[in-house]
């Protein structure tokens, strides 16, 4: 059972709904720190619609006659077109985790902070110089698809939305299926593409296959992230254990030093399976946790990523 302490969240720093303003300025704090940490564009080998001329050869039945390069044409007396490489487009798409699960917090902020954040650094990213960003969201009571699309402003309206609904709405939706959001991103994402999944990986354990066939075809990041109350009990006598998707409840007393050693190795054990799965899969791995600077380790992360 993937447990939550029966424990207040704290609030976090600053005012608590986040606003469209709000996310905005963060953006831009994310846009001054992750920039030029990854390429941003990137040439296609493909011969194609663009702006960038490749060759200019001789005309052949079946071409495109609104390519026909007329004045090379008038020059040598023969037919000639105009062939452009294709644009130079990096597509991203990015999976989100917005299950229940991630409203827990214990340190700075909760892990859906954290995994906002992320979002809105990769988005950044993502949509330089032209590129395209597509989303997918799992975990609520409304899973999200947007296609691909250039810009961030289809990001932040989406983070806005998922805040409003989550502050909204308790309702819960059963056990997550990162196994379920996996496969449809990879259903929409037609061309090779960049897929970063950012998720707890708390739930059932039916991503495995979904993500090989994924990795397989696309250069997949997981962002991990956690929170440190996940992975040990403190000492603070009786306490409700609370999977927060399917409210199924455990009492423990955690005076017992036995108990809460046994509670932490089976926590790393969990965590070991997770990072050991997704290595094998040939998948990149990052942890971010609800405590210390999230974004400074998102940062070296792709940095040594490039």
């Amino acid at each position: 059972m993937s447990v939550t302490h029966a424990e207040p969240t704290p609030a976090r720093p600053g005012p608590g709904p986040i606003s469209e303003q709000l996310l905005r300025a963060l953006d831009i704090t994310v846009a001054r720190r992750m920039e030029g940490l990854l390429a941003g564009d990137y040439r296609s080998r493909l011969l194609g619609d663009g702006s960038e001329l490749a060759q200019v050869r001789p005309y052949t039945p079946g071409d495109d006659v609104r390519q026909i390069d007329w004045n090379v044409t008038a020059r040598t007396g023969e037919p000639h077109v105009r062939v452009q490489h294709a644009e130079r487009v990096l597509v991203t798409w990015l999976v989100l985790d917005t299950s229940p699960s991630m409203q827990f917090g214990t340190a700075d902020r909760r892990k859906a902070d954290v995994a906002e954040g992320a979002a809105i650094a990769v988005g950044h990213v993502a949509t330089r110089r032209g590129n395209r960003l597509g989303v997918v969201t799992f975990g609520d009571a409304q899973p999200r698809s947007i296609p691909v699309r250039q810009g961030r402003r289809g990001l932040l309206g989406l983070l806005t939305a998922l805040r409003d609904d989550g502050e909204a709405s308790e309702q819960r939706v059963g056990a997550t299926s990162l196994g379920e959001a996996i496969r449809r991103a990879d259903a929409l994402a037609r061309q090779r593409s960049f897929v970063v999944v950012v998720s707890d990986f708390r739930g059932p354990d039916d991503w495995r296959r979904p993500l090989l066939q994924l990795a397989g075809r696309h250069d997949v990041v997981a962002v991990e992230i956690r929170d440190p109350r996940e992975q040990e009990l403190p000492n603070s006598g009786e306490l409700w254990l609370v999977d927060p998707e399917t409210g199924r409840q455990l009492r423990v007393d955690t005076r017992s030093a036995k108990l809460r050693r046994r509670f932490a190795e089976a926590a790393a054990t969990d965590r070991a399976r997770v990072a050991k799965t997704l290595g094998s899969l040939g998948v990149r791995h990052v942890v971010l946790t609800t405590s210390g600077d999230w974004l400074r380790d998102l940062s070296t992360f792709l940095r040594r990523a490039k």
